[in-house]
């Protein structure tokens, strides 16, 4: 009987384990994106453009999904170099002592409307790690010759305080909320 358990009790920890799906973000398809207030008028838009990503799912949903996110800060664009080699210093990320932010799940719930979802983690800029939840929308996933991709749309606003990003401490020339919109394809490894 001993034996017949330890037998049933490996053979659902297999089946376990190979459910979940391991994927992997495709950069050539994917985007992380910000956008800031200035002066109270308009905004800056920017990007990350160097990045890796990994997703586990268990099945073709996210339910019970997993994220782990690492960005190179260094590789911040908004068209402007002398704006990017201002928000590289230390007046903003201060990319020689931080040089990546992180984002790592703790779950994921889905929502009364369909194919959509609320990811929880926590965001680490600059040494200083907070909980953050992030609007997802499915798109769901395309098979085709080069394998299986996985879609999905993630925005969340963050308050850059919160990250020790004080540059301009009054937010009256840049604003204090940051919006951070993800388009995200995965390739399933």
């Amino acid at each position: 009987m001993k034996k017949t358990m330890h037998v049933l009790a490996m053979a659902l920890l297999t089946l376990g384990t190979y459910a979940q799906t391991q994927w992997k973000v495709d950069p050539y398809h994917s985007s992380l994106n910000f956008n800031i207030s200035h002066s109270g008028i308009s905004f800056v838009n920017g990007k990350f453009l160097e990045y890796t990503g990994n997703l586990t799912t268990n099945g073709e949903a996210l339910k019970d999904a997993s994220f782990d996110f690492t960005v190179d800060v260094k590789s911040i664009n908004t068209n402007v170099e002398d704006r990017d080699n201002h928000l590289r210093s230390a007046d903003f990320f201060e990319v020689e002592k931080y040089p990546n932010m992180s984002f790592k799940s703790n779950k994921i719930v889905a929502t009364d409307k369909s194919e959509q979802y609320l990811l929880y983690g926590n965001l680490t800029i600059k040494g200083v790690t907070k909980a953050v939840i992030f609007d997802v929308d499915f798109g769901g996933i395309a098979k085709s010759d080069q394998g299986e991709k996985l879609g999905m749309k993630a925005e969340t606003t963050i308050n850059r305080f919160d990250y020790n990003i004080d540059y301009d401490p009054t937010a009256v020339g840049i604003g204090k909320d940051v919006t951070i919109i993800v388009h995200l394809q995965f390739a399933k490894q």
